[in-house]
C-alpha cells in the first residue's frame, strides 16, 4: 500500500495488510496467533499464548513512563467470513485482496475484516516503535469475539496487572462508548399433548414487520410477530392450534409468525380474524408501514392440534409475559438498561421451544429479569433453563480514562465525542467482570457496513484516530 506511506499511520495498513493475507474467520485462528507469537519473539517482547489461542504482549514503559500504571489495549483477532456468489476465496486458506478506493480500504468480493484486524494492526505498530512514548503496555488480543466473545471468556485474567483498559472494538472515530450490556438465554422446551381434531386448515400469516437486532433495534419500537399472535388468538374462538413458528434467532426480532389452524366454521372466523388484524395494523401503521398479514383457507380434514391445556398457556403467555423494553437508564439519556426478546416460537412434531434473549447494562438488573422468567413459568409448571451468561459493562461515572480521551479529542477537533453506552455485548463487560476497578473505554476508527461485503475503512479516519491513541497514551503517565 505504497499510497499511505506518507501518514502517520504508515505502519499500521502495513500491518493490517500482513494481517489481511492470513485466513483469521472465527474458528480458524491458529495462524493469525502463529503470526502474532511470532512478532512478540521477533521484538523480543515477553509474552502468553493460551490454549485458546489468546495472545498477551507485554512491553515495558519508556523512558520516564518506566513506573507508571500499565494499560490494557485490546482488539480481538477474528473476522466475519462473507463473501459474494462468484468470489473464488477460501477463508480457510486464502487471505484477502485489499484495495484502495478514494478515502476507503475494501476487499475484493469479501468482508474486510477492519473489525477488529484495524485494532490489532494499531496495537501492532505501537508494539514495534522505539520512538512513541507510553505506559507499559498489556496487549491483548482475544480470538472467536464474533461467535460469543469466547477467547475474552477463557482468558485468565490474572496475569493482567492493568486497571485502565482502551477497546479498540468500535466504528465511529467520533464516539466513545463507555458502557454495555450483559446479556443470557432463556429457552423452554414444551412438551405437546397432541388431539385430534376436524375442520378447516387456516393460515394467519403474520409478516411484513421490521423486525431487527434485538440490542441496538430495540428502542425502535419494532414490532414482534411472536406477540401479534398471542393478541391475535386471545381475541378469537372457535380454533385449536395445529403450530404456530415464528422467527429463528433469539437475538432477533422475529419479523414474521405463521399460525396453523384447525377451525370449525371457516367463513365466521376468518371474517372475526380479519378484523383484528385490521385493528392491529391500523395502530401500528405509524411504526410498521410494510405490516402484510395473511389468511388463508385449505382443505378441510382431521388435524393434530394441541390439547386445550398447553394452548391456553401458549396464548397466555403470548398474551402476558414481558417483552422487549423494560426499563431505560438513569445514568445515560436514551439508553435501554433492561430488555428481551421471544425471538423464537417453534412447533416440532411433539414439542414447542420459546427462545428469550436477555439484555441489561446492569447485573443486578439482569438477574431480576431471569427471576421475573422463572417466576411466570414456575407458575405454568414449565421447564425453563438458563444459559449463555455473558456479563455487562456498567457505567463508572468516574472514569479518568474517559475524561482524558475526550480532552484531547476536543483539543484535536474543537469538539467533544459523543459518550454513548450500547444495549449490546462487547468484549470490555468479559474484563469489567473479571478486573476490579477496570477504567475502560471502547473507540475505533470509522468503518461502514461492518459483516458485509461493502465492509470499508476510512484512510483518513484512522490517520486521526491513531494520532489520538498515540496523545492518549503520553497522557497515561
Amino acid at each position: 500500500m505504497l499510497e499511505l506511506k506518507s501518514l502517520n499511520s504508515a505502519r499500521v495498513f502495513d500491518f493490517f495488510k500482513t494481517l489481511s493475507a492470513i485466513p483469521h474467520g472465527s474458528g480458524n485462528m491458529k495462524g493469525i496467533a502463529d503470526y502474532c507469537e511470532g512478532f512478540a519473539k521477533e521484538h523480543n517482547l515477553k509474552y502468553i499464548r493460551d490454549a485458546a489461542d489468546n495472545v498477551v504482549i507485554f512491553k515495558n514503559g519508556t523512558d520516564g513512563y518506566e513506573n507508571s500504571d500499565p494499560v490494557i489495549l485490546q482488539g480481538h483477532l477474528d473476522m466475519v467470513c462473507q463473501k459474494t456468489p462468484d468470489c473464488n476465496i477460501d477463508f480457510e486458506k486464502d487471505g484477502l485482496d485489499l484495495y484502495i478506493d478514494g478515502d476507503f480500504i475494501k476487499a475484493h468480493g469479501t468482508t474486510l475484516g477492519a473489525d477488529n484486524g484495524i485494532a490489532v494492526a494499531m496495537v501492532l505498530s505501537i508494539l514495534e516503535s522505539n520512538s512513541i512514548a507510553h505506559p507499559p503496555i498489556e496487549a491483548v488480543f482475544t480470538v472467536d469475539e464474533e461467535i460469543g466473545m469466547l477467547g475474552a471468556m477463557a482468558l485468565d485474567m490474572s496475569q493482567l496487572h492493568g486497571r485502565q483498559m482502551i477497546n479498540l472494538d468500535s466504528e465511529e472515530d467520533n464516539v466513545v462508548t463507555v458502557s454495555c450490556a450483559g446479556g443470557s438465554d432463556f429457552k423452554l422446551n414444551i412438551p405437546l399433548n397432541k388431539i385430534k381434531c376436524q375442520g378447516a386448515a387456516v393460515t394467519i400469516d403474520i409478516n411484513g414487520l421490521l423486525g431487527g437486532h434485538s440490542g441496538v433495534e430495540i428502542n425502535k419500537n419494532r414490532v414482534n410477530a411472536n406477540m401479534i399472535a398471542g393478541r391475535v388468538l386471545n381475541a378469537l374462538d372457535g380454533f385449536e392450534i395445529i403450530s404456530i413458528n415464528g422467527g429463528d434467532k433469539p437475538n432477533a426480532i422475529p419479523n414474521r409468525c405463521v399460525i396453523e389452524l384447525c377451525v370449525k366454521d371457516a367463513d365466521a372466523f376468518c371474517v372475526a380474524a380479519k378484523q383484528q388484524l385490521e385493528i392491529i395494523k391500523a395502530e401500528i401503521a405509524d411504526r410498521e408501514c410494510g405490516f402484510t398479514p395473511e389468511i388463508v383457507v385449505n382443505n378441510n380434514g382431521k388435524f393434530d392440534c394441541f390439547d386445550k391445556k398447553t394452548a391456553d398457556k401458549l396464548i397466555y403467555t403470548l398474551l402476558c409475559v414481558p417483552n422487549g423494553i423494560t426499563e431505560m437508564s438513569a445514568d445515560i439519556k436514551g439508553l435501554v438498561q433492561t430488555s428481551l426478546n421471544l425471538g423464537v416460537l417453534m412447533t416440532d412434531a411433539d414439542s414447542m421451544t420459546l427462545h428469550f434473549a436477555l439484555r441489561s447494562n446492569k447485573k443486578s438488573a439482569l438477574a431480576f429479569l431471569e427471576q421475573r422468567l422463572c417466576a411466570f413459568f414456575d407458575r405454568l409448571d414449565w421447564h425453563h433453563q438458563e444459559f449463555g451468561h455473558y456479563p455487562p459493562w456498567e457505567y463508572k461515572a468516574d472514569s479518568k480514562l474517559r475524561d482524558i480521551y475526550c480532552d484531547i479529542y476536543k483539543e484535536t477537533f474543537g469538539k467533544s465525542p459523543s459518550v454513548e453506552a450500547i444495549h449490546a455485548g462487547l468484549e470490555c463487560g468479559v474484563f469489567a467482570s473479571a478486573l476490579d476497578g477496570i477504567d475502560c473505554i471502547a473507540i475505533g476508527p470509522t468503518m461502514y457496513d461492518v459483516h458485509t461485503v461493502n465492509e470499508r475503512l476510512s484512510i483518513s479516519s484512522t490517520e486521526n484516530f491513531y494520532n489520538l491513541i498515540l496523545k492518549t497514551l503520553t497522557r497515561l503517565k
